[in-house]
């Protein structure tokens, strides 16, 4: 049964690609994700086919286990928790490859024993490798990379599910430092890497254990400076790296199928990356220097003099005037659970022939997608969900603009001005409508930590309530009208 194995690993190879191939849209990422677990299903049956002296009074259980633990997380996390479950994920993938490539060290180590009890019981004349090196030259190379990529995926995930907790995780070292330590660091694990490629028996033990906490410290470091501005981008690029972990972990154990869904999930989340650092308007290399929305806020950053205060009822009574509305979501949208008292509100105002839309950000939220995950739940129409492109052009032609607890995003200093943390990044521009209301809980800043000139602008008017709430309070009130 074990050459039917290639044949499964094959299919799962196709399942994979269909599957990332149809996430890339709103309308067919469900079916996305069912291509995906397809490929994932017979991958591990292709595993199972070819046996390898699995154990499995090892294996079942742990099978059960990772199953039940996956579905009960995929149909209780609330939505407001989905970037931190993504985080998490992340995190276990990369862990499941440093331990993997650890496991094969063992099993090498194993085998340097046997070969050795065999020449002494033939008279101890052959020549024998004595290290990866000269017995495996690949794995001498893949293995410490797969252990140093996989573990700090593991921390630089773990750093970034508490940021996404709200959690404020800061770097030990100051900005001055950070280079120094860091070139130490990385220098220290070349050392190490060496030291466990040439070694062998208890020294390669020894390599492996400080190879893995080197390796975590690592992407603890990484992660630390970022700020919660950089969010998306972060969980984007720890995605591909998991993805990079368990190609290279392919490599350390033979497994062709690990090396190319690894190098498919490695390249999708790269280029996801590079996606959210153009929505950015910044490079991979700033982000990962840290310093936007790392928690320090500006000085002016609540003081507004020209703020006008209106009431979910005198919204009611511009929708009632209006022939176009956009709604902008984002974070504050999915906190308050709002999505479906939104989606609502838009039907009602589709039954009065409004013309209903959404404008997605593509960095709108904590992770990529996070909007658009959140309207799907709710149903709202897939044909009405416009990105930043295709939208923007129309925000000067529409009576009424709705922003929903996002704040960067439409934040026109980023395109008047020079000096702003987000200058040049690419905004909705929603202050060109006829009105704009925000519904904000409060005047504070978003992750960028600034000041938004929006709130200030007199085509801008401001509902101080929890989305949900105001939301709510709107789809009453126009039933009424």
């Amino acid at each position: 049964m074990a050459s039917y194995a290639i044949y499964l690993y094959i299919a799962s190879t196709i399942f994979f690609i269909l599957g990332i191939k149809r996430l890339s849209k709103v309308r067919t990422a469900r079916s996305g994700n069912t291509y995906a677990s397809i490929g994932m299903l017979l991958a591990i049956l292709g595993v199972l086919m070819q046996g390898n002296h699995l154990e499995l009074e090892w294996l079942i259980p742990a099978l059960v286990i990772g199953a039940a633990l996956g579905h009960q997380l995929a149909t209780r996390v609330a939505m407001t928790a989905m970037p931190e479950l993504v985080a998490a994920f992340n995190g276990v993938g990369g862990a499941a490859s440093a331990f993997v490539a650890a496991a094969e060290l063992f099993s090498l180590k194993a085998r340097f024993a046997r070969g050795a009890e065999l020449n002494e019981s033939l008279g101890g004349n052959a020549s024998l490798p004595v290290n990866m090196v000269e017995l495996a030259p690949i794995i001498a190379i893949t293995l410490p990379i797969t252990v140093l990529i996989g573990m700090a995926t593991l921390t630089g995930s773990g750093v970034a599910y508490f940021k996404l907790s709200g959690t404020n995780v800061k770097h030990p070292f100051g900005a001055s430092a950070r280079p120094a330590v860091h070139g130490l660091l990385i220098l220290a694990i070349v050392a190490i890497s060496a030291w466990l490629a040439y070694s062998a028996g208890a020294s390669a033990t020894i390599a492996l254990l400080v190879l893995l906490a080197l390796s975590a410290v690592a992407g603890h470091f990484l992660v630390t400076p970022i700020g919660g501005a950089d969010m998306p981008v972060v969980v984007a690029l720890l995605n591909s790296l998991s993805g990079v972990a368990a190609a290279a972990s392919g490599f350390v154990i033979g497994n062709q199928l690990l090396i190319v869904a690894g190098a498919l999930v490695g390249a999708s989340g790269l280029i996801l990356t590079q996606i959210m650092c153009k929505a950015m308007n910044r490079s991979l290399g700033n982000v990962l220097k840290g310093g936007v929305g790392d928690g320090e806020v500006a000085e002016d950053a609540r003081e507004y003099s020209n703020i006008k205060e209106t009431s979910p009822e005198e919204v009611a009574m511009l929708f009632d005037g209006a022939t176009s509305v956009i709604f902008v979501p984002g974070y504050g949208l999915a906190v308050a659970q709002a999505q479906h008292v939104c989606a609502e509100l838009a039907s009602e105002l589709e039954k009065r022939d409004v013309d209903v839309r959404y404008a997605i950000h593509p960095v709108a939220g904590r992770m990529p997608g996070h909007m658009n995950v959140l309207l799907a739940e709710a149903d709202a129409p897939y044909e009405k969900l416009w990105e930043l492109e295709r939208i923007n052009g129309d925000f000067q032609n529409t009576d009424v603009v709705v922003v929903l607890g996002a704040n960067d995003v439409v934040n026109p200093a980023a395109r008047e001005d020079a000096n702003s943390p987000i200058a040049g990044m690419p905004i909705l521009d929603v202050d060109f409508a006829a009105t704009v209301v925000v519904v904000k809980r409060s005047l504070s800043p978003g992750y960028a930590g600034i000041k938004n000139p929006l709130f200030e602008k007199d085509n801008t008017l401001m509902v101080f309530m929890d989305a949900k709430q105001a939301l709510q309070e709107m789809v009453d009130e126009v039933k009424d009208l």
